[in-house]
């Protein structure tokens, strides 16, 4: 795909990893729509600020607020994008959260958040577009999964589970859109230093290790990657933007975790 002008919608884009696809894209040309809980002021703020750093980058970009559990307001996403841009080239289900907690624990509420915003949201807005790029014949549908979504880990049960969810359904869509020439891919990050990873993992794998959160995220990358660093919001970006370029690359979830998780 020649993604010049072409037009993408990322949602969780406000921040993080999100940040780092809108802006990869951005620097390719690509029309951003950044979608993101913006009714919570915090997150609004962070959308303008992301939305100021791709028109930076010299492209276009549209802020759309959107609970991706929702389906009408993934609908009214999707119009708006349509509104603005008259075209979906390329969507990016990056909206997710994630929890701490041991199954014997856990609350079916914070089981039903998880899958809802991570496997639920991805469904909701992959079935939004589909019938667009169905019509004209082209697309790029990519799914964020993770490393936990190839090989489950403790007190990440309902994050582990939805995460295997998105790769096993970007399997299946793969196989329904390729007559009509959309891919659909999933990323697998690894360990990348977002508030999500800070404020929720770190201080859990502290607890545990009787160590300070600082501490264990270190100790984590020097046990577990061989590349010897985390990853960046901007390193996820770089193999979207490589997914959105393949033209015969589909059902294909590629890790980007320094070698921490392989094949």
């Amino acid at each position: 795909m020649e993604l010049k002008d072409a037009v993408a919608i990322v949602t969780g884009g406000a921040r993080g990893i999100g940040r780092g696809v809108a802006l990869s894209l951005a620097r390719e040309g690509v029309k951003v729509i950044v979608a993101d809980l913006g009714q919570r002021p915090e997150i609004a703020a962070e959308m303008q600020a992301t939305a100021r750093q791709v028109e930076e980058l010299g492209s276009e970009a549209l802020l759309v607020n959107v609970d991706v559990r929702d389906s009408s307001q993934v609908a009214d996403m999707v119009n708006k994008a349509l509104e603005r841009f008259g075209r979906i080239d390329i969507l990016v289900n990056n909206a997710g959260v994630v929890g701490v907690a041991p199954v014997a624990l856990m609350e079916e509420a914070e089981w039903d958040r998880v899958l809802d915003t991570n496997l639920k949201g991805t469904f909701l807005c992959s079935k939004a577009v589909v019938p667009h790029m169905t019509e004209r014949k082209t697309g790029r549908i990519i799914n964020m999964s993770s490393w936990v979504g190839k090989r489950g880990h403790g007190f990440v049960s309902h994050y582990s589970a939805s995460k295997f969810g998105v790769i096993g359904f970007t399997q299946s869509l793969a196989h329904e859109m390729g007559p009509s020439n959309v891919t659909v891919n999933a990323v697998c990050p690894g360990e990348v230093d977002t508030a999500m990873f800070r404020d929720h993992l770190s201080p859990a794998i502290a607890a545990v290790s009787g160590t300070t959160p600082e501490e264990a995220w270190q100790e984590w990358i020097r046990t577990r990657v061989p590349l010897g660093r985390p990853q960046t919001a901007e390193d996820i970006g770089q193999a979207v933007v490589f997914l959105c370029k393949a033209d015969n690359i589909t059902g294909e979830s590629v890790n980007v975790t320094g070698g921490s998780e392989m094949g």
